[in-house]
């Protein structure tokens, strides 16, 4: 049992990440009461699942658009600072919308425009973020490190939108907004003190497009990142159920908005017990193969979703999708982290961002849409199909994603960090 749970050697060892790890729970925290908030807000002022879909598509397009270009920038300039100003875009744009609400509310263009500005600015603190853990803990703990993340990640989620949901009950959707504005703080601080992350001039990539084309091509002509982030994409596009769960929560709890962050919280139960027990998974040697199994048992749990009746049947669905991403999504970045080098790493978790952030908007837009034209569960049942039917394409086409096996770790440890001390990253 003591193998099964999660390793926390990332956090005794290493100060800086410990910092992060903790800044990152608030940070999230607030994140999950604002997707509550947004998607009560945009449902109440039009009552149309299509319009919820739309948030989907206002945080999407920045993501693909101008996602890589950050990613080079993360490649070119020092990584610290970039965050930092990422992040304090979005939390402008917290406060942006914390100020509409409590003053009057924005006609929902105006609201889904400032959650654009909002997404843009992750698409840089995104990538930039998923750069820090190499230089921050030992290869063979990089696994563990993310399963950590992954924990702090389902934790807010679960606590997140149960929250969200009795402050919009009680206060309105601009109590959300606020906490998520002053949430960003803590973040800022997590990154305030890690240590400076400048490229050595010989590593730094070529400017403008012809770094994004280099990042692009390295995706295509390395398979295991190639078909980790094919699969991220066949799962979250075909089967994204959010959009869904307000529609879904009028229809088997009234639409009480009390029950609609139990949609959510119910992931993040199963998600956050996986990652409780994630020793079971990051200490096996093949995590593409654990990616495949994970996506589907995803695809398969959201297909049942739209097949039973039952409301408490559904959220036990729910729950096991949600145990399911966390396998996915952990084993996922470990596949791309460990195959990619330090000053290729920008570009490539900006396409890892764009795949685990976009893709998930864009299946929500898919899933309203196509529930408008002709019903929830017809949306939910047709994706977990097609899901499934793309998982196994992508098994027989990419056996490298499959094969994939993970260093081990060093036969002696190396020696603790001081703080703010990193280690040095090599080329995988």
């Amino acid at each position: 049992m003591t193998a099964m749970l999660a390793d926390t050697a990332p956090l005794r060892e290493s100060p800086a990440f410990r910092r992060l790890w903790l800044s990152g729970v608030c940070s999230s925290f607030g994140g999950q009461m604002t997707t509550v908030a947004v998607l009560f807000q945009v449902w109440h002022s039009t009552g149309s699942a299509a319009w919820t879909g739309a948030i989907g598509l206002a945080q999407a397009v920045p993501l693909i658009a101008f996602g890589l270009f950050a990613g080079a920038l993360a490649d070119r300039l020092d990584r610290r600072r970039f965050y930092l100003a990422c992040t304090v875009g979005q939390g402008v744009c917290s406060a942006l919308l914390a100020t509409q609400a409590l003053l009057g509310t924005f006609p929902v263009l105006l609201v889904l425009l400032v959650v654009a500005g909002q997404s843009l600015f992750g698409a840089g603190s995104g990538p930039t973020s998923r750069t820090f853990l190499p230089q921050l803990v030992r290869r063979e703990h990089l696994g563990a490190a993310l399963a950590l993340n992954r924990i702090a990640f389902q934790g807010s989620m679960m606590v997140g939108p149960a929250i969200g949901g009795l402050v919009v009950a009680g206060v309105g959707v601009g109590g959300c907004y606020s906490i998520d504005a002053l949430s960003f703080a803590a973040a800022l601080y997590g990154a305030y003190r890690l240590p400076r992350m400048v490229m050595r001039t010989e590593q730094a990539p070529r400017a403008g497009l012809r770094a994004v084309a280099d990042g692009l091509s390295y995706l295509m002509h390395t398979a295991p990142v190639r078909g980790a982030l094919l699969t991220d994409l066949a799962t979250t596009v075909l089967t994204m159920p959010i959009s869904l769960f307000p529609l879904i929560n009028a229809e088997r709890f009234g639409g009480n908005p009390r029950t609609l962050g139990l949609f959510l919280a119910a992931i993040a139960v199963g998600g956050v017990t996986a990652s409780v027990f994630s020793g079971a998974f990051t200490r096996l040697p093949r995590p593409g193969a654990v990616m495949l199994l994970g996506s589907s048992i995803w695809g398969a749990s959201l297909l049942l979703l739209g097949l039973v009746p039952n409301a408490w049947l559904g959220l036990g669905c729910l729950a096991v999708a949600g145990a399911a991403d966390t396998l996915a999504v952990v084993s996922r970045s470990t596949v791309v982290q460990l195959n990619t080098p330090n000053e290729m790493l920008g570009r490539v978790a900006a396409a890892e961002q764009i795949a685990g952030q976009a893709g998930p908007e864009l299946g929500n837009l898919r899933a309203g849409l196509t529930a408008a034209a002709t019903s929830g569960s017809v949306a939910l049942v047709s994706g977990g199909v097609l899901c499934l039917a793309a998982l196994a394409l992508i098994v027989v086409k990419t056996p490298q994603l499959r094969e994939f096996t993970r260093p081990v770790a060093d036969p002696e440890p190396g020696p603790e960090l001081e703080p703010g001390q990193v280690h040095p990253v090599g080329v995988a």
